[in-house]
């Protein structure tokens, strides 16, 4: 006989699951119990959002299901931040919910919530389990969702009195090894497609990708003399610095890329949805006439010709397709190196440093980091225009290194880098965060502290919401509204966690500003104090201003 709780952190063990990250609640004692002495790593948290963001940028470093632990109502309301950064980033996720006695269901109990009916929309699954001796199947079906097809967030209820009970059941094993998905028939068919086209452009993205699937996809790349682009902050892909790398489908898109993307013949896209932000808005690539030939390959059927009609298409891993891609050697096709040389081009004019106001240059500063940062290192960011300086001038390294949320979820670098660096202790973690973005989830800093994550975070304050005013100045100029903040100091705020703090004003000084974070082995905040002209890498406030002032004119 075991109680829930042990059953339930069996079952885990099963898995592999090696580290959960949590905010306790008396709703799921039997669960904590269980946890004690089972050697899995519990990283306790400081808000159920960080936590949730937490498990899902370490599904996203291993590929395996992150597992987090919140208590009912306001607990699990706060983690949905990171349930949808789980499901718009197709990451698997499972999270447990403590939950009210089942006894007193329907009478608003103290933090009751209707858990099936609240995370339906968000989650792939949810479910709330009422029987001891069903944890096990539960458990087994929770991995297989979140893991099958696009993979996605699952959410279990958990009942107090439900997981205190004991019960006589035996376990399931994990889910079986699945071979290869993908058949030399359907590679074949591929290739035959693909050497066709005179203007050939391969799309990469998705999540469960792997350090072998970066080679792999950089392999193909040069065997067949193709420009690789990838998706919204899936960066990491592939190693930028590759001769083949031509840039990303993201927002604020280099527009000779976009251009690339419409004169494109043929797009082999391997792994991603390819939604609205890859194709500008369905703007330069029309769902109702694409005009080329589009080649889809997804881990689940039911993505290819959601939006886009392709004209091949298959259900499989792209990092099972890559692996098959990578060993073929090209049959005969039209010569696409000027085609792919000219992109390539195109991409080092546009990451080529454009000068942006103030003795602060952020695109001087991310640069840097791309060229001393270590070939192993990994960079997180949230969400914010700072982040447009990263996507641009930064030259992610390959998988894993570059966590971020497609979801646009502001606060997610900061908890993401805690995970990284724990996950990778040996590994340079950096994120890069705006002002308004880092103060939603900094209290982690306490979490990081904790258990010994050292990354280093980047601060870029201008003082308000940057994406928000550059839109507000374009759509009502001159009328600010809602978007300018007060901060404390940042780097006496590192200080006082136990942390590494300081304020860079000047360009010059950043580096050995960096050096010496480094060299504190602790949390290290590094503030850079930007010019509040500083808007985006392309635009500065003034001239966004004027833009609306001309467009309102008009």
């Amino acid at each position: 006989m075991r109680h829930g709780g042990q059953i339930l952190v069996d079952q885990l063990k099963i898995h592999g699951v090696r580290r959960v990250f949590s905010v306790p609640g008396e709703s799921f004692l039997a669960a904590l119990d269980g946890l004690h002495d089972s050697g899995i790593e519990n990283i306790v948290c400081r808000h159920e959002g960080g936590a949730a963001m937490m498990a899902e940028a370490h599904a996203k470093l291993t590929g395996q299901p992150g597992v987090v632990f919140v208590t009912r109502g306001p607990g699990a309301t706060n983690a949905s931040s990171g349930i949808h950064v789980a499901r718009q980033d197709s990451t698997p996720l499972i999270m447990f919910v403590g939950q009210i006695d089942n006894t007193h269901r329907d009478r608003e109990a103290f933090q009751e919530v209707d858990y099936r009916a609240f995370f339906t929309p968000l989650a792939k699954w949810a479910a709330e389990i009422d029987q001891t001796a069903r944890i096990p199947e539960y458990v087994s079906r929770a991995f297989h969702q979140a893991s099958a097809g696009r993979p996605g967030p699952v959410v279990l209820a958990l009942p107090e009195n439900m997981l205190a009970a004991s019960a006589d059941v035996p376990d399931i094993p994990a889910p079986a090894p699945a071979p290869p998905s993908v058949c030399g028939e359907q590679i074949d068919a591929v290739l035959e497609a693909l050497c066709q086209a005179r203007r050939p452009l391969v799309v990469a993205g998705g999540s469960v990708w792997s350090a072998q699937a970066a080679k792999d996809l950089a392999r193909f790349a040069e065997n067949f003399d193709l420009p690789v682009t990838v998706t919204f902050r899936r960066q990491d892909r592939m190693d930028n610095r590759h001769a083949h790398y031509v840039g990303d489908l993201g927002v604020g898109m280099n527009p000779a890329l976009g251009r690339r993307l419409q004169d494109a013949d043929c797009l082999l896209i391997i792994g991603a949805r390819f939604g609205d932000i890859a194709s500008g808005g369905y703007e330069l690539v029309n769902p109702a006439a694409p005009g080329k030939t589009i080649i889809h390959i997804h881990p689940d059927p039911n993505e290819p010709g959601r939006v886009f009609r392709p004209d091949l298409a298959f259900a499989a891993p792209a990092v099972d397709v890559l692996a098959r891609l990578a060993r073929r050697q090209a049959p005969d096709h039209p010569d696409w190196a000027g085609w792919t040389s000219a992109a390539k081009k195109d991409h080092e004019s546009w990451i080529t440093p454009r000068e942006t106001p103030g003795a602060v240059k952020l695109e001087q500063i991310v640069k840097w980091l791309s060229d001393n940062l270590p070939d192993d290192a990994i960079m997180t960011n949230g969400a914010g225009n700072f982040a447009a300086w990263l996507h641009r001038y930064f030259r992610a390294r390959a998988f894993p290194g570059h966590l971020a949320p497609t979801s646009g979820s502001m606060g997610y670098g900061f908890p993401a880098a805690v995970s990284a660096a724990l996950e990778h202790r040996g590994r340079q973690v950096v994120c890069l965060a705006g002002d308004g973005d880092f103060q939603m989830t900094l209290n982690e800093l306490s979490t990081a502290r904790q258990y010994g994550a050292a990354p280093i975070t980047i601060i870029c304050n201008n003082g308000r919401y940057g994406t928000i005013r550059m839109h507000q100045e374009r759509h009502y100029p001159g009328r600010v509204s809602g978007t300018e903040l007060f901060n404390p100091d940042f780097a006496a705020l590192a200080r006082a966690y136990g942390g590494h703090g300081e304020t860079v004003e000047r360009t010059e000084d950043f580096p050995k500003a960096f050096e010496r974070a480094q060299t504190s082995k602790l949390p290290a905040l590094i503030e850079l104090r930007l010019d509040g002209q500083a808007l985006a890498p392309g635009q500065d406030l003034a001239a966004a201003r004027e833009q609306g002032q001309a467009a309102t004119a008009r």
